[in-house]
């Protein structure tokens, strides 16, 4: 994998999209806030620099086993989860199925959402190198007090990816809800793709799609964890 990709891969570990495990494996909310560290709430681009300097400062403390699948939720859980809105995400994934889905499916959508996209990128964490370089270019002028984009560049060795991460401001302060990729908004990627999984089976097939999915990934992070813990030392 070239470096390029790891940067990427590492945007996606760093984005909105890094939220709990499954509900086995994740610490309850009310535990999560307990020992949340202070990250500065004050502006947007704030709370992202802060959050991505409180995972950063954990790699150069201690390098990260990518088959540690507990220390990484315990980084997820402590300095990403608290600072986004899945609940927002889903609902603009969803599009306007959103208001088909009776409320105990949004909320059974909603959960499993989580648990994919946490499973989908958590590898990601294992490619963190403490080289790595975040730039924070000013801020578009379309930001307002409700709804603000905050613009990153990672930079490694050369090679540079531009992140953009989405934000607004809840009553508890900035959470983000999206992410730029290049050029790509992902909410729009899963919309497309929440869409035609819902037209093919449903809503409650696309519930059972995403359950199917969890198991799965769920299944590959036990056994990386016991791979990690058999391991001659």
């Amino acid at each position: 994998m070239n470096q390029m990709w790891r940067i990427f891969l590492t945007a996606c570990l760093m984005s909105a999209y890094l939220f709990a495990e499954s509900s086995a494996s994740a610490a309850p909310v009310d535990d999560i806030i307990e020992y949340v560290r202070i990250i500065d709430q004050s502006d947007p681009q704030s709370l992202i620099r802060s959050a991505t300097e409180e995972v950063q400062d954990e790699i150069r403390a201690r390098a990260i086993d990518p088959h540690d699948t507990v220390r990484i939720m315990d980084i997820i859980n402590r300095d990403i989860l608290p600072y986004t809105n899945i609940h927002r995400t889903a609902q603009l994934a969803m599009g306007h199925y959103w208001k088909m889905a009776t409320p105990s499916q949004r909320e059974e959508i909603t959960q499993q959402f989580q648990i994919l996209l946490i499973h989908t990128y958590s590898g990601a964490l294992g490619l963190l190198t403490p080289g790595m370089k975040f730039k924070y270019p000013a801020a578009p002028a379309s930001n307002n007090e409700r709804d603000a984009v905050v613009r990153t560049i990672a930079a490694y060795n050369g090679d540079f990816v531009e992140i953009d991460y989405r934000l607004y401001r809840a009553s508890d302060g900035w959470r983000v809800y999206d992410i730029n990729l290049l050029g790509v908004w992902l909410v729009q990627v899963y919309k497309q793709q929440f869409s035609e999984a819902i037209n093919r089976n449903g809503i409650d097939g696309f519930i059972r799609f995403l359950e199917d999915r969890n198991r799965k990934f769920h299944d590959e992070n036990q056994n990386k964890q016991l791979t990690m813990l058999t391991a001659p030392q």
